[in-house]
């Protein structure tokens, strides 16, 4: 069976999409999408990704009105969470170390819930 090989997009709808790709690429590194089909968009390294649909009443994205949530890798969740704070973006780090790794959360200027994950055994730096 041919499978597909990762994300290869996020579409949503936005108030102010100009701005809020803008706060993505300053705050959380996700490159803007180039001008023209010549110059290179957001690359990432290969990594696991979940894909999970939700039931519909969950409150696992908090706002119940929100239909999506994006979750990010990141190397070093404590650094990451360092410098949103330093940009006086508010995150909630879970306490819990669990058997895939360490999570936090926050929300983008639209309200949308945004999770950064750190994967178990991802070494700082790397």
């Amino acid at each position: 069976m041919e499978r597909v090989t990762g994300i290869g997009g996020v579409f949503f709808r936005a108030r102010d999409p100009g701005a809020l790709k803008q706060w993505y690429d300053r705050n959380l590194g996700v490159d803007l999408t180039p001008p023209d089909y010549d110059s290179p968009c957001w690359h990432q390294k290969e990594g696991p990704t979940v894909f999970e649909p939700f039931p519909a009443d969950t409150d696992y994205f908090g706002d119940p009105a929100k239909q999506w949530m994006l979750n990010f890798r990141v190397r070093d969740l404590d650094l990451m969470v360092a410098q949103l704070r330093a940009a006086g973006i508010e995150v909630e780090v879970d306490p819990e170390r669990y058997p895939n790794g360490r999570f936090a959360r926050l929300r983008d200027p639209e309200g949308n819930p945004v999770a950064i994950w750190q994967p178990e055994g991802m070494k700082p730096g790397r």
